[in-house]
């Protein structure tokens, strides 16, 4: 039997390992927008100079972000282009139209502001720079719309006929909000926000493990499990919707993420451990609780899911992948809960900034953020194999007629330039985080009351042109 990849098992690599690179910063982008906007929103509110300080540090990091999550979101596109031009062929009527909006109404609104955001604090009235600032926030969550419209309409495609081997869309409303949209995007969104927030709070807790008391560091911690505290229990209940929508519009990929085989009547197990096995159709040392599946995924007792066996076997996802990948998000996920219930316990005991050991804990969850959300987008998009549009186009017949070695060199190239580039600017923004918001002694021109018009020591260059250049640390600095 011959092990070797195909040119389609290796394009297939490439777009999943280019599209995760993607994913973690527009997810950071989109979380620290909002933050930076409501931190600003404070100051203005308040005269609290820490808001100001908070809005410039995290800027930076939006900066570095906003400006990798742009350069790998455009090379990630050319590959419909290059590696998968029987999808472009074939759904491009509709798919290229959801990404134009997305360009013509988010890119050029966040494009338009960024500027004056990043740079504008001395150019500007206040409020005329916080208006920039809510803009740019605005833009990254009407980007999410566009794009989880696309990948849903992909997900439950409605609103279209087939002709003459294309799409032909019918109804953009039925296409724009098809079954699975309303779902997908909440889930996202809230999934972006809380890996910001997961990210702030970690970085509050590692400066508050090194003794900074100040009321930046302490403001933007609090700040971060407070949104924690909301969001994730959210999140919870969005994602138990979505489940019963993937149930009924996929249901081969919930058979598949629970590693069930067989139609079970009057009451389906949970699955909590296991390994499937999709050559021998079973699941092996399946630790299992009787009549949990269907009460998490019917809402009843007795529910009754369809096992994988109900379909064909070149129809069915890979069920060893997404079992695993479904459950690592969704134990993250309870992590997440635990880290802001403790959080609330804490602060009811005023031990909040005290607590070392939850302070290490707080750190230690600033990546899961990312893994959560890498594993749920490897669960959609796996789970829906072996279609790339669910039940009208195959994978298969999206991919270009390229040989192995052309897909071989550049995934190759890809991921050599990936780690050099994406890893350096990862690495420039765990330097940023480390130097933490401005010391209150590092701020001239401060009034006894704080008033909007204070300056920290370091605003971004006036005379820059770029986003990455608000990041004005050297890279290489002590």
């Amino acid at each position: 039997m011959n092990s070797a990849l195909s040119a389609f098992d290796l394009a297939r690599i490439q777009f999943a390992f280019t599209v995760s690179f993607h994913i973690v910063f527009p997810a950071l982008s989109i979380g620290l927008a909002s933050f930076i906007a409501v931190l600003e929103w404070r100051w203005l509110k308040t005269g609290k100079a820490y808001y100001k300080d908070l809005c410039l540090f995290w800027s930076k990091i939006f900066a570095v972000a906003f400006g990798m999550g742009v350069v790998s979101g455009v090379v990630m596109s050319y590959q419909f282009g290059t590696n998968w031009s029987g999808f472009s062929s074939f759904a491009g009527p509709i798919t290229g139209p959801l990404l134009m909006y997305e360009v013509m109404t988010a890119f050029f609104l966040e494009a338009g502001f960024l500027g004056i955001m990043l740079f504008g604090w001395q150019r500007v009235s206040p409020r005329a720079h916080f208006g920039a600032t809510l803009m740019v926030a605005i833009g990254t969550l009407i980007s999410t719309f566009w794009i989880l419209a696309s990948n849903s309409w992909m997900q439950t495609p409605q609103g279209f006929e087939v002709v003459n081997g294309h799409v032909v869309p019918l109804d953009w409303f039925k296409i724009i909000f098809n079954p699975s949209f309303p779902y997908r995007l909440a889930h996202m969104a809230l999934a972006a926000f809380i890996v910001a927030g997961l990210v702030v709070s970690a970085v509050g807790a590692w400066h508050l493990l090194r003794a900074r008391r100040d009321p930046a560091v302490k403001k933007m911690f609090s700040m971060a499990l407070w949104l924690l505290l909301i969001l994730t229990p959210i999140q919870a209940f969005v994602g138990d919707q979505h489940g019963l929508n993937t149930r009924e519009y996929q249901p081969a990929k919930i058979a598949a993420i629970e590693g069930l085989w067989d139609t079970e009547k009057g009451g389906t197990a949970l699955n909590l451990f296991g390994i499937p096995d999709m050559q021998e159709e079973t699941t092996r040392y399946a630790v299992s609780i009787p009549h949990l599946g269907s009460l998490i995924l019917t809402h009843s007792w007795d529910g009754e899911i369809r096992g994988l066996k109900e379909f064909p076997p070149q129809d069915r996802p890979n069920s060893t992948v997404v079992f695993w990948s479904f459950r690592i998000m969704a134990g993250l996920g309870m992590l997440m809960i635990l880290l802001s219930a403790t959080a609330w316990a804490l602060r009811r005991r005023e031990r909040l900034f005290e607590s070392k050991w939850f302070l290490r804990f707080a750190v230690a969850m600033g990546p899961t953020g990312f893994i959560s959300l890498l594993a749920g987008w490897v669960t959609t998009e796996a789970g829906r194999q072996p279609w790339v549009v669910y039940g009208v186009m195959r994978t298969a017949q999206a991919v270009s007629p390229l040989t192995t070695q052309q897909v071989s060199v550049s995934l190759m190239t890809f991921v050599v330039v990936y780690f050099l580039v994406f890893g350096t600017g990862v690495y420039y923004m765990l330097k940023l985080m480390r130097s933490g918001p401005a010391l209150p002694g590092n701020r001239p021109h401060n009034s006894p009351h704080g008033t909007p018009h204070d300056a920290p020591e370091r605003l971004p260059n006036p005379a820059a042109r770029r986003p990455l250049a608000s990041a004005d640390h050297m890279i290489d600095a002590v």
